[in-house]
């Protein structure tokens, strides 16, 4: 049995934290500072360094500052930005969490506001160390999955063992979700083929198509010089790859970041923005497609690399799969789970898929992941846009 931490809106985290969110980059240096100093490992620094307001970033604000691995919320603003901090806060309240808002004009500058965050930080961190965990069942997890630093290992070992984990979080009632659309073009008609209803294939079909569409407008894919060094050829054949982390099972629904998935299922997240190019490259970074993910109500996410990503994030635990032997060899320190195993003959996709499901329940109970023991919270949130998801993308 897991467990977690009880919250007002009746969801539980399998973390207890504290988001420090800082609402513009002015504000930046000043909720580093009282991260820092505070010397807490359960407070985390999100933010948004845009000064100007974005629907998007607003909603992955509020998803963020409402997480059930947060259980309080400190919200930093320089006092002029058009960022709506009035709402965020209104939200994170409504969902009982304790919330303050610094407004670092109106505190006095940097020393004030940081030493009035270290002193809230603190009692808040009292209070929440006075909670108790709660039985929690594998039904009420959400997991996300991502790669990146992937090779030619990633989709033989790594991928389709996470795939394997997936089915069986799947059968138990858990709600997956795997993404990205930029990443799976080229398998839009094996999607469509285990999509819940007709409906829904043919948004599968249109959210690739879409993708592809971006991506020939920017001129440049979501495939990196270290693919092609890793062994790759092709945006197609690491399509494959990144597809092997869905599993076999049925495709319940497709979200886009912000959506909580609503039940126990199978989840394509479309995390390429809608309407014309405008914001540059879909997600800069692995770092946002995890944020992304953990905005959609993710306890924690699968990670797989070939060439050796480093990363963690603010939030939620991050879980490395290695696909590569050699790399986990060379990295071993910051590697969860050895799949290249797997190449090697040294176990089977069935046995890495049983080991980590297995840690997933581990961590869940508050066991630390590589990343989390290395301090790894990285974070990064930037300007996108989206329409709401249609009737189809969530079929009964």
């Amino acid at each position: 049995m897991i467990s977690g931490f009880l919250r007002a809106d009746g969801r539980k985290g399998i973390r207890n934290l504290i988001a420090v969110a800082y609402l513009v980059e002015c504000a930046h240096h000043v909720g580093r500072q009282i991260v820092d100093r505070a010397g807490d490992p359960g407070t985390h620094l999100i933010g948004f360094p845009g000064c100007y307001p974005n629907a998007y970033a607003g909603k992955m604000m509020t998803q963020l500052c409402t997480h059930p691995n947060v259980g309080a919320v400190l919200l930093l603003s320089l006092g002029c930005e058009s960022f709506d901090k009035r709402a965020l806060a209104d939200a994170a309240r409504a969902s009982g969490r304790p919330v303050a808002v610094l407004t670092i004009q109106e505190s006095g500058g940097t020393r004030r506001t940081v030493e009035e965050g270290i002193a809230w930080v603190t009692a808040q961190r009292a209070a929440l160390d006075r909670m108790a965990r709660v039985p929690m069942a594998l039904d009420e997890l959400v997991i996300g999955t991502v790669c990146g630093g992937s090779d030619g290992t990633s989709g033989i070992t790594g991928n389709p063992a996470a795939g394997r984990a997936f089915d069986t979080l799947v059968a138990a009632g858990a709600a997956c979700i795997f993404e990205e659309t930029g990443e799976l073009i080229g398998c839009e008609e094996i999607m469509a083929a285990r999509a819940a209803t007709p409906a829904l294939a043919e948004e599968l079909r249109a959210a690739v198509a879409k993708a592809a569409r971006y991506y020939a407008t920017l001129g440049y894919g979501s495939f990196a010089p270290g693919n092609a060094d890793g062994g790759l050829s092709t945006i197609e054949e690491k399509s494959m790859g990144a597809y092997a982390k869905s599993g076999r099972s049925p495709i319940s629904g497709l979200i886009k970041p912000g959506d909580v998935p609503p039940r126990g299922g199978l989840y394509l997240l479309d995390v390429v923005p809608d309407g014309e190019v405008r914001f540059g490259f879909p997600n800069i970074s692995d770092n946002a497609e995890i944020v992304e993910l953990i905005a959609c109500g993710a306890h924690l996410v699968l990670f797989v690399t070939g060439r050796g990503s480093v990363v963690g994030s603010a939030l939620a635990p991050v879980i490395k799969i290695c696909a590569n032997p050699d790399t986990y060899r060379r990295m071993a320190e910051d590697m969860d789970i050895d799949a290249g195993r797997i190449l090697e003959g040294g176990a089977t996709l069935d046995a890495v898929g049983a080991e980590i499901v297995a840690l997933i329940g581990e961590v869940a109970k508050g066991a630390e992941t590589c990343a989390e023991a290395l301090g790894h919270r990285e974070f990064i949130l930037t300007y996108k846009s989206f329409e709401p998801i249609g009737p189809a993308c969530l079929p009964a």
